[in-house]
């Protein structure tokens, strides 16, 4: 069976959510496919997404961007960072290209780190990115058009296929550019097991607190008691609220939880906006108005799932019980969404018995 060489970006759990539903599905397919993944994401978080035998590197394909919190980008140490990953990038690229040869790559699927697409196209391997957005339009917006914003793109106009994952930015300027339809890995709801596991009754609500990978966190200790309504949040937070409950002690998967969940407060993220909507799970964003992307993001939201924006300046803020009361009281009804792999998973397939 051919070798796929998967690289994906670090920049927050997004990419890894439009990924691993891809991979799922290959394995299914062609249970003998090698895959190594290449990623700077936990390997526990990889292996909580990817339920399929992988071989992982730790490798940073691309600088997305530097986040000064969840929210903002800090511009000046974005710019700088990729000044920096692109000094002697003739040289860098070289050594991508030997490296994907050492590793007997057949084939390599990007999401959307664009330097092993580079090492890719010198090395003449076949390669394909996946992604809802680039980092050549992203890179453009904060540090302007320049000879990186070139370079980059070139590399994403140059693979065999760039599918743009539903929703997404328009990268109209991409000439290879396939639309597919949202891929996510849609959770079961297990919401008994849950109640049982908090000791929480049949009438409370339970909301899912996440910002999607990005190392920053909500000042939750802050908030003042909601009657009825419980929060769930990550283990790192350290959070210390009589109505806050740890994530991880639950040992389920993200998608599971989320699915069970009675809201899903977030930033605006790929991952987090397709799963809450193809679970039916009510949206509570904080929205990022100078983010490229989150435009397409939010509107698609709104036609797929209850959903409602709050400020920052309100979660920062003590009071906070009526931010869900119209999320709940919401009576709308939406276009089901049914997120599915099928279009890339075929094409990839189709490739990699080419190359074999």
């Amino acid at each position: 069976m051919p070798h796929l060489v998967v690289s994906i970006s670090g920049h927050g759990f997004g990419h890894v959510a439009q990924t691993a539903p891809i991979l799922n599905s290959l394995h299914e397919r062609l249970p003998e496919l090698r895959i190594i993944v290449r990623s700077t994401v936990p390997l526990t978080h990889l292996r909580s997404r990817i339920r399929v035998p992988f071989t992982h590197l730790h490798s940073e394909g691309d600088i997305g961007m530097v986040m000064s919190s969840a929210l903002d980008v800090d511009i000046e140490k974005s710019c700088a960072a990729y000044q920096k990953f692109h000094t002697d990038w003739g040289g860098r690229v070289a050594n991508e290209a030997l490296l994907l040869r050492e590793l007997k790559a057949d084939f390599v699927f990007s999401n959307v780190g664009y330097l092993s697409l580079a090492g890719a196209q010198l090395a003449g391997i076949p390669n394909a990115a996946l992604c809802s957005l680039n980092w050549a339009d992203i890179y453009r917006h904060y540090c302007g058009d320049n000879a990186i914003a070139s370079q980059i793109h070139n590399y994403y106009a140059n693979a065999d296929a760039f599918f743009r994952a539903t929703p997404g930015m328009a990268m109209l300027d991409l000439p290879n550019l396939i639309y597919v339809d949202p891929i996510a890995d849609i959770g079961t709801n297990r919401r008994d097991e849950i109640n049982q596991k908090l000791n929480l009754s049949c009438d409370e609500k339970l909301v899912l607190v996440s910002m999607g990978g990005i190392t920053s966190r909500l000042p939750i200790e802050r908030w003042s008691r909601v009657k009825g309504v419980k929060w769930l949040v990550q283990q790192s937070w350290q959070v210390h609220h009589p109505d806050a409950f740890v994530l991880e002690t639950l040992q389920m998967n993200f998608s599971d939880v989320l699915a069970s969940c009675d809201a899903l407060l977030c930033k605006p993220g790929y991952g987090s906006f397709v799963e809450a909507a193809g679970s039916g799970v009510p949206v509570l964003y904080i929205n990022r108005p100078d983010w490229p992307e989150a435009p397409a993001l939010v509107e698609w939201l709104k036609r797929h799932t209850v959903c409602s924006e709050v400020s920052q300046n309100i979660l920062e803020s003590r009071y906070i019980e009526n931010i869900f009361s119209e999320l709940w009281n919401s009576i709308e009804t939406k276009q089901v969404v049914s997120p599915t792999p099928t279009l890339v998973t075929d094409w990839l397939i189709q490739n990699l018995h080419a190359v074999n």
